[in-house]
């Protein structure tokens, strides 16, 4: 087989899958469009202990009720498949979903983007469909056609991110914060490996604070704490957005900084794209020059 079949077969296998998932999404069969989806309190918060791994974020116990038999359930919690809970507290509401007539299988979901649909298979195949586009380019039509589809998908990256938008809506809730006194309660220890084998040793503070409203919210805080593996009985200041407690930091600066940063990548991703665009048509033009 040569090199433009196999090309060829990595085209058709995503978009065959792509297909398959958005024709089950308009038919709505997906697995998200046949869950039944409800509202989930928190009933009860489960701060880490000191030394425990920050990866389940912070535990929590949410009830809700089956509409099919009215019975009340509750569901424990502790960042499964990635939907990790960064801040709690007791009456917090989250979106929950079961298979039909089955509620002991219920997942807490923190992130809807493409979820209430079904969505997000379909999406990554598309994604991995302008990959392979781009080596195709690369392949068979050469580094300046390359180039020109490289470009391109950069700028389907920069107009699906929500890096900029997040950022944005972070500053407007952060804007009016409310300064209250906090308290780290624990700090969470993770030791990695890197690629030479040595130990990396990473420490999140577990931190406590009571908003104007009277309401606790128990909160793990990866950034913004210096020396955060000392912090343990720390007392500090935590600013949080009045609507929303979960938007927080212990450090204004420290979040500017990175919502500053977070934007800065956006835009190099986007002037990279402009960049290679104008690289492959210069290249173009002097392949196969006007007469």
């Amino acid at each position: 087989m040569d090199v433009q079949r196999m090309l060829a077969l990595w085209w058709a296998v995503p978009a065959g899958l792509a297909l398959f998932g958005y024709g089950c999404s308009l038919a709505g069969v997906t697995r998200p469009q046949r869950a039944v989806w409800v509202t989930a309190r928190v009933v009860e918060v489960h701060p880490p202990g000191h030394g425990d791994s920050k990866r389940p974020g912070i535990p929590v116990t949410v009830a809700f009720q089956d509409p099919a038999t009215g019975r009340e359930l509750r569901l424990r919690h502790a960042g499964k498949r990635g939907h990790v809970v960064e801040a709690a507290w007791v009456g917090q509401t989250f979106p929950v979903r079961y298979p039909r007539g089955r509620p002991e299988r219920s997942r807490l979901m923190l992130d809807l983007v493409g979820e209430t649909r079904g969505l997000g298979g379909p999406n990554c195949m598309v994604f991995l469909l302008l990959v392979g586009m781009v080596i195709h380019a690369f392949v068979v039509w050469g580094p300046p056609t390359g180039l020109i589809c490289l470009g391109g998908l950069l700028f389907v990256i920069v107009a699906i991110s929500r890096d900029d938008r997040h950022a944005r809506d972070r500053a407007a809730l952060l804007d009016a914060a409310v300064a209250v006194p906090g308290r780290v309660v624990a700090v969470t220890k993770d030791v990695y490996t890197d690629g030479e084998g040595d130990e990396i040793v990473n420490h999140a503070p577990v931190v406590t604070f009571t908003t104007h409203q009277g309401i606790q919210v128990t909160t793990l805080c990866r950034d913004g704490i210096p020396e955060p593996s000392r912090s343990l009985d720390r007392e500090l200041t935590i600013h949080y957005a009045p609507t929303d407690p979960s938007v927080l930091t212990p450090d204004l600066d420290h979040d500017r900084r990175e919502r500053a940063a977070a934007v800065r990548f956006v835009v190099r991703l986007l002037l990279a794209g402009i960049a290679a665009v104008a690289v492959g048509v210069i290249l173009l033009l002097r392949l196969w020059p006007l007469t």
